[in-house]
């Protein structure tokens, strides 16, 4: 069960209507670009061409979830992967990771219990807060209490895990989510 607070960020688990085959992008991220950024939080396309991690909740525009990068090390000079990006590290070779598909489908907790009734509707990111610098993973998750049929929600419910840690309506309920068709960047260039 549920029970516990443990956000992990975005997850990919699968695609809507085939399978995870761990698929991703590689996008450029601006030579010492101020924030960090973790695994399994939501980046978005700036106006630059690069990434950034997306802070917003509602209003997102997201290009997909982050994934790790990979850049060539200041003080090492060797290419190295990170599953995090650390803020200001000087490198001119900076590609993120970023599972970018807009029917990827996600696991993620909820930062509250998430009902049947939610299935099917859509729903706020939790806050931003800077994720686990030991292990390099996001802490983002839902917003449990703001699950709406609001068409400028990020995310929208398509299941629940049902298992032996995590079932419908647990404290903090672990759900199967993906972006909102009239959110997704690549869907936005589209006119979706």
């Amino acid at each position: 069960m549920a029970a516990t607070a443990a956000p992990y960020g975005f997850v990919p688990v699968n695609r809507l209507g085939g399978y995870e085959n761990g698929s991703f992008r590689q996008l450029k991220v601006t030579n010492s670009y101020g924030t960090s950024i973790f695994y399994g939080d939501v980046a978005e396309l700036a106006a630059t061409g690069t990434i950034e991690l997306d802070t917003a909740t509602s209003s997102t525009r997201p290009i997909g979830v982050f994934q790790g990068c990979s850049f060539t090390d200041p003080n090492l000079n060797y290419k190295l992967f990170s599953q995090m990006w650390t803020a200001s590290t000087v490198a001119t070779d900076i590609l993120a990771h970023v599972a970018d598909d807009p029917r990827q489908i996600f696991q993620v907790q909820g930062d509250a219990a998430i009902a049947q009734t939610g299935l099917g509707n859509n729903c706020d990111i939790i806050t931003y807060a800077a994720g686990n610098t030991n292990i390099g993973k996001s802490i983002l998750a839902l917003d449990g209490g703001n699950i709406a049929t609001t068409n400028t929600l990020p995310m929208r419910i398509i299941d629940f895990v049902d298992g032996p840690d995590s079932s419908v309506g647990d404290d903090f309920t672990d759900v199967l989510v993906m972006w909102n068709a009239d959110i997704h960047q690549y869907n936005l260039a589209l006119g979706s």
